[in-house]
């Protein structure tokens, strides 16, 4: 039912004809009347507990929205709210979470994550200095939840950083460089190494989900254009060449789907297996995608390479995708790590 729903509304809701023209960016995606609209369902409240304002439900859910998020471009910050919620929930103090929770649940402030660790650091009297040159969804944030170079997670007032909207070259995404210079900060008093592995495992999970659903929009999208372009008096999709293509994309889809779905499930239940199925399904679902949407710009033939034509959008996202949390490569080391810590 939450897939269907969001697969519904943002199918009505999200246009990407203002971006399908040379010189466009993310402002001209419609992503705050996007996520007013989010706000009146009660997204940016999904994950947070029902006591405090929001929908109790879990990280499996979150992925089913990404997954819809992803198959239509949506560019409402919901990747930064996701973030800044689950770093209050693991690093924050029942008075920060009680405080803050209801805001975000009705909208009433947005929220964003800036760091991984290593690009700033905190001051003995915690104020924070540093720079960070890629953060998602931090243009229009009210607060933001810093990470540190020692894993301590901060709360500043966003007004205090000096954030800069960066030509990233996946439009449909609001990506950002964040200074801070001596900027006051309040601690989340539970943040640390482990953490901040935990946040970072589903924000893992959130990637994998929209390029889960990204590969199944450029699958069915190059199915149908296979279908309708005739070359040599038949369709394309008529061609061996062009049905092995296909097949390979389907059978990618399908398993990146299953992986983001176990996935889900593992960082919901807090199994053990979650941080390993975290990193499978994020270094699976990057690389299936950059694939994916390669192979349909082939497949389109010279129209692909079009402004006019939605396959730079997937394939810009797919390869933004693959390296905003690390690339695959990190990913498999995670993968490394944990079964030599199992073995």
């Amino acid at each position: 039912m939450v897939r269907n729903m969001a697969h519904e509304f943002l199918g009505a809701a999200v246009d990407l004809a203002p971006l399908l023209k040379p010189g466009t960016s993310v402002a001209d995606s419609g992503c705050d009347a996007l996520w007013s609209r989010m706000v009146e369902l009660g997204w940016p409240g999904l994950i947070i507990p029902e006591a405090l304002g929001g929908a109790g439900m879990s990280t499996l859910e979150a992925a089913l929205i990404a997954t819809e998020m992803g198959r239509a471009l949506g560019s409402a910050p919901l990747f930064g709210s996701y973030a800044a919620t689950w770093a209050l929930l693991k690093a924050g103090s029942s008075e920060q979470q009680q405080r803050l929770f209801p805001q975000i649940a009705t909208g009433t402030i947005r929220m964003a994550l800036v760091g991984g660790p290593d690009r700033v650091v905190a001051a003995p009297d915690g104020r924070l200095s540093g720079e960070i040159p890629i953060v998602v969804d931090a243009s229009g944030a009210d607060q933001l939840v810093v990470v540190t170079g020692r894993g301590e997670f901060w709360l500043i007032d966003a007004s205090h950083a000096e954030i800069e909207r960066l030509a990233w070259r996946d439009i449909t995404r609001d990506v950002c460089r964040v200074r801070l210079t001596d900027v006051a900060a309040e601690r989340l008093p539970h943040g640390n190494a482990a953490a901040w592995r935990w946040v970072r495992d589903r924000l893992w999970l959130m990637l994998a989900a929209e390029s889960a659903g990204g590969l199944q929009a450029t699958l069915d999208a190059t199915v149908a254009y296979a279908k309708e372009r005739i070359a040599f008096g038949k369709p394309i999709g008529a061609f061996q060449a062009i049905k092995h293509q296909l097949a390979d994309m389907k059978g990618q889809a399908e398993a990146v789907a299953v992986a983001v779905l176990y996935a889900g499930w593992a960082l919901s239940a807090e199994d053990s297996r979650a941080p390993l199925a975290a990193a499978m399904a994020q270094a699976a679902a990057s690389e299936a995608y950059r694939d994916a949407t390669f192979r349909s710009i082939q497949i389109f033939g010279a129209i692909g390479f079009t402004w006019e034509m939605r396959n730079h959008l997937y394939f810009k996202r797919a390869r933004a995708n693959a390296e905003l949390l690390g690339s695959p490569a990190v990913q498999r080391e995670a993968v490394i790590a944990f079964l030599e810590g199992a073995a």
